[in-house]
């Protein structure tokens, strides 16, 4: 019996040092009671070269500092990219389906893509299989022109949150175990659409509290999604309070989740070249910090900042203790 406890606590030994010896994880066994979060971050420098690390960065959590347990760039081959498109929108964006091939086929090898209509509340998969892909040529052909119905997408709020909740899979990755690929990539959505919300009644100035684009926002903070938009008109709104309310919803999401939200005034962009190309250097710029949260707790708030000169820094407001962005 007592040369049966002796085993036993030497295994116990063992698993323990194997555990600290874990990067980071000496640092965060001494917080009983948290759990490694992560979050994806986003490094906006006027200043460009060189890579970030967590000297350089601060992090609070519920207004309290925390640890950075790691920070790293999100490699090409753990991305995950949703083109969602406002099925509703003036069929003038059918000028732009070649810049929108063109962005999926310039995104890095590796980078899984998707394309979805955004229609009565929910997103249609563009492709029949349903999922990501990582052959963006193949994504790309199987866009179409939006059916330019006003307000086919019932809300993009009620569409985003729908789609975040039930994340596609990747058919490729399913089907053969892919090795050197994360289990859990990190995860983009760019909305093209007028961001206005039907539902929420008048697009007065003194009503843009939409509990639909609150719980779009935290239903995508839990999911860990990055949310980036650009206005484009629908067949149903032209410049005005729906074009105000609009931009000013889209703005909310991409703050609220660490996104960035596009417009050039009222109207259609000329062009969707140079925001697509914002958004495709937001992506390679994007890291995933790894900090531990109170477990007991539904949602915090988090606010990081950084010492580097000439940097932004873009983060989701809350993120849900546990949350994993990016795993191997």
């Amino acid at each position: 019996m007592k040369e049966g406890t002796h085993e036993m606590n030497k295994r116990i030994l063992s698993l323990t040092l194997s555990a600290l010896a874990l990067p980071g994880l000496t640092a965060f066994a001494q917080q009983e009671g948290t759990t490694p979060t992560q979050a994806l971050v986003l490094f906006s420098s006027k200043a460009p070269g060189g890579t970030v690390n967590t000297t350089d960065v601060t992090v609070k959590v519920d207004n309290r500092a925390s640890n950075l347990l790691k920070l790293a760039p999100v490699p090409p081959n753990g991305a995950q990219v949703a083109i969602l498109i406002d099925d509703g929108l003036r069929t003038s964006i059918g000028g732009e389906m070649g810049n929108i091939r063109a962005f999926l086929n310039n995104l890095p090898q590796g980078t899984e893509v998707f394309v979805g209509y955004m229609q009565n509340g929910r997103v249609v998969s563009a492709s029949e299989t349903e999922s990501f892909s990582t052959d963006r040529a193949a994504v790309g052909k199987t866009l179409r022109l939006p059916t330019g119905l006003p307000g086919a997408s019932a809300s993009p709020y009620f569409c985003l949150s729908d789609f975040v909740k039930n994340w596609p899979a990747n058919a490729e990755n399913q089907a053969v175990a892919q090795p050197q690929q994360p289990t859990h990539k990190a995860r983009f959505v760019l909305m093209i659409t007028n961001g206005v919300d039907p539902y929420n009644g008048s697009t007065r100035i003194t009503n843009q509290d939409s509990p639909y684009v609150n719980a779009a926002v935290t239903d995508a903070q839990r999911a860990g999604v990055a949310v980036y938009s650009i206005y484009y008109n629908d067949a149903g709104f032209g410049r005005g309070r729906g074009s105000f309310s609009g931009q000013s919803y889209l703005s909310q999401v991409a703050q609220g989740t660490g996104g960035t939200s596009y417009y050039l005034g009222t109207g259609n962009p000329v062009s969707l070249v140079p925001f697509l190309k914002n958004f495709q250097s937001a992506i390679s710029d994007t890291y995933v910090a790894t900090f531990p949260v109170e477990s007991n707790k539904k949602m915090v708030s988090l606010k990081l900042s950084t010492s580097l000169a000439k940097t932004k820094i873009n983060a989701p407001d809350l993120v849900r203790p546990g949350t994993i962005v990016l795993a191997q």
